[in-house]
């Protein structure tokens, strides 16, 4: 012990206690500017977002055919279609709204709104990531703050 007292050790116990908590890490932060975005990335991207809503419409479509199918609410409609339209004398109008509400027909239409939905996503969103670039280059782009989280 004399040794160490000599060397300007301690071997007693510092008498300020340390403190428990420590001290809040302060955090880092990045300012960047989106100055570009690539079209052709965003046409992938919008591409298998419309793709994926395409299939979430066709499958509640279908699940919604069915139990409107299943409640008999389209046998219902056709009958007050047909009942509304038969004339008298003859009089009758050439309508089948079998035909109107049938699975094939509801879901064709589903299909071909689901494709139109995924070419029109597809090309409005390439066309605003090249609209985005032009307007960048006028302006400079849209600042963003990163902040690091722990």
């Amino acid at each position: 012990m004399a040794k160490a007292e000599q060397r300007g050790v301690s071997m007693m116990a510092p008498s300020t206690p340390e403190p428990s908590v420590k001290a809040a890490k302060s955090t880092r932060k990045a300012h960047l500017t989106v100055s570009r975005v690539e079209p052709w990335s965003v046409m992938r991207f919008s591409f298998v977002i419309s793709l994926v809503c395409f299939i979430i419409l066709f499958v509640a479509v279908t699940v919604l055919y069915a139990i409107l199918s299943g409640l008999g609410v389209f046998d219902a409609v056709t009958d007050l279609i047909s009942s509304l339209t038969d004339g008298g004398e003859g009089d009758e109008l050439n309508l089948n709204p079998d035909q109107w509400f049938s699975p094939a027909r509801v879901l064709g239409y589903t299909g071909l709104i689901g494709a139109l939905n995924i070419i029109l996503i597809t090309s409005l969103s390439t066309i605003g990531a090249m609209l985005y670039n032009l307007a960048a280059d006028l302006v400079g782009g849209i600042d963003v703050t990163l902040s690091e989280t722990e």
